[in-house]
């Protein structure tokens, strides 16, 4: 659902098209008058040319490794789209009134298709949006080099972790990119601000089922992190 909130300093008011259903309300919040809600600010501006060469890019990489024609993985594409929107379409034509949230989102779906069945980044690759968080953040997840593509990568500590000091960190509180070793050595060599600058990226935070899976952190350690915090009263 989208809506337009008008801000008033700190403060969001959003109008419903219709009241919210109590009963739910209260089964997944344990009341109705006040609720958890997740905030995105979405780009209401037409999506651009740019989203449409990468998704028609990633899609001939697609249809390249599966043999497939494009036309369908569009269609598929498209239909996925609608079904996670419940029901929303999308164009990426001249005169579409899809927006540029709209084009991200269907974009998301591809690059996370390609990076769960591991298909090979083409024509797309330097198309794709390496500055973007959701880009990083499914490297890191598929440890596929952030810069060139290669799999097998490292999770590269963003910010400094002393070697005696890594165990014992609380790694949600780090940012990361996943980088292969070349890319790696390069980034030691260089430093953070020039990597940064010469190949347009920025690292991400990871949660905490995806630092688990990748064995940066184990649940037993962040259970002793939190409760460590709580006894000292510093803030999770």
């Amino acid at each position: 659902m989208r809506v337009i909130a008008q801000r008033h300093g700190k403060d969001l008011i959003v109008h419903l098209s219709q009241e919210p259903d109590k009963d739910h309300l209260e089964t997944v919040n344990g009341q109705s008058d006040q609720v958890w809600v997740d905030l995105t600010f979405a780009d209401p501006r037409q999506a651009r040319p740019q989203q449409r060469r990468l998704f028609f890019a990633l899609l001939n990489d697609i249809a390249t490794y599966y043999v497939v024609p494009p036309d369908f993985l569009k269609t598929m594409f498209y239909t996925q789209y609608e079904f996670y929107t419940a029901g929303k379409s999308i164009s990426l034509s001249d005169t579409t009134k899809s927006s540029v949230s709209d084009a991200n989102q269907l974009l998301d779906l591809v690059i996370d298709f390609m990076f769960e069945w591991h298909v090979p980044f083409k024509k797309g690759y330097e198309l794709l949006p390496k500055d973007e968080a959701y880009y990083q953040y499914e490297c890191c997840r598929h440890r596929v080099c952030a810069i060139c593509g290669r799999e097998h990568a490292d999770i590269h500590h963003w910010d400094a972790v002393g070697t005696e000091t890594r165990k014992l960190a609380d790694h949600r509180q780090h940012r990361f990119m996943a980088l292969c070793r070349t890319c790696h050595n390069e980034f030691h060599q260089i430093g953070s601000i020039e990597f940064a600058q010469k190949y347009h990226v920025q690292p991400v935070k990871l949660d905490k089922k995806t630092l688990i899976k990748l064995g940066v952190m184990t649940r037993k350690r962040m259970d002793e992190i939190d409760q460590r915090n709580l006894e000292t009263g510093k803030k999770l």
